[in-house]
């Protein structure tokens, strides 16, 4: 329940830090903790970090895995599912109740080679009217094939058929029946905003692009970028007894607390909210800039932009949410770089004369 530090990368720069985290407390409830992930255990230093944020063992690599089909950045999600579900029953065998983090690969920038693993049709199909005969004839454009966006949409429906064998797995090994699913991205696809010029403005006439003096031209601006780089947050149950949408901006700072809230642990030094139960959320970004279920505001530039167009702005209220937003990322910061999480401990063990 941090933000990102504002110079370097957590898990490189500040790993021998004090954090509060779901492992731990978990772990402190008799849970036992562990991470997945294909890739090599240093990268992002993840055999130390995750280490640090109480994971009891990280399955990783070749180390636990073998490596018999690469999409990507490596291991295809459907061989890491696989191979991860016996490793999962045998822990839950062992210990009991588990907390389980497995961090997929293939949905992730650039996108490759997804096209030999997918047979979604990105074809544009419409049908053409001669002007003098009236006769139609069905005009097919590649559109999206070959492009950075159209790669982008195939590897998130190859994740979604991914995740898909992987429920039916844990299913058929009666991993679901007391087990709380949660699906999050840790990040935006990272595409560049003219993949989406191209998306919004194509035109099957010329199989391009509509010029910006075409009257049916959509520009796709910075905000609508901005706006446009959410990342899914679904928490599911086989009995399905729940159905919420949470409409409530959020960000990835409360997911603690709202995890917390539902299998009672808490952290004192986090900074978000449990997203059932708050209104108003202010969801703010290292650099200091902001969003709301109102508006997006650009603290560099002071300027902003309107979410709920019917909404009335004042200046206090920018003014207000900017101060909360700084506080936070000056917070976060403090506990991220000068370890204030074991300082506070610290000072309270030479105050009750430990």
């Amino acid at each position: 329940s941090l933000l990102p530090a504002s110079s370097g990368t957590v898990f490189v720069s500040y790993w021998d830090r004090e954090y509060q985290s779901i492992p731990k407390m978990l772990g402190d409830q008799g849970y036992r903790t562990f991470s997945m992930h294909a890739n090599k255990g240093n990268f992002w230093n993840r055999e130390v970090m995750h280490k640090q944020l109480g994971y009891d063992k990280f399955y990783y690599y070749t180390k636990d895995y073998e490596i018999d089909e690469t999409i990507g950045l490596g291991l295809s999600d459907k061989s890491f599912f696989k191979q991860s579900v016996p490793k999962i029953k045998a822990e839950y065998e062992k210990y009991g109740k588990f907390y389980a983090l497995l961090i997929m690969l293939t949905n992730h920038t650039p996108f490759s080679d997804i096209t030999e693993h997918s047979n979604l049709d990105l074809t544009y199909k419409y049908n053409k009217v001669d002007p003098e005969t009236g006769e139609e004839t069905e005009i097919v454009n590649d559109y999206l094939e070959g492009t950075v966006l159209g790669n982008y949409i195939k590897s998130a429906h190859y994740a979604d058929e991914a995740l898909g064998q992987l429920l039916e797995d844990l299913e058929k090994e009666g991993l679901l029946d007391d087990t709380v699913f949660v699906l999050y991205g840790d990040h935006d696809a990272k595409l560049q905003k003219s993949q989406y010029d191209h998306y919004y403005n194509y035109d099957p006439e010329t199989d391009g692009t509509l010029n910006k003096d075409d009257p049916n031209y959509k520009e796709f601006t910075k905000y609508d970028y901005e706006l446009n780089r959410r990342v899914p947050f679904i928490i599911w149950t086989k009995d399905n007894q729940q159905h919420t949408t949470v409409n409530e901006v959020m960000g990835m700072y409360d997911v603690l607390p709202t995890l917390g809230n539902m299998f009672g642990f808490e952290s004192p030094y986090a900074l978000g909210h449990d997203i059932f139960s708050v209104k108003d959320n202010v969801v703010p970004f290292p650099n200091g800039n902001w969003v709301t279920n109102k508006m997006y505001y650009d603290s560099q530039k002071g300027q902003g932009i309107l979410i709920d167009k019917d909404a009335l702005i004042s200046s206090d209220y920018i003014d207000k949410n900017t101060e909360k937003a700084e506080k936070m990322v000056s917070v976060s910061n403090s506990i991220i770089v000068y370890d204030l999480i074991n300082k506070i401990k610290e000072s309270e063990e030479i105050k009750n004369g430990k």
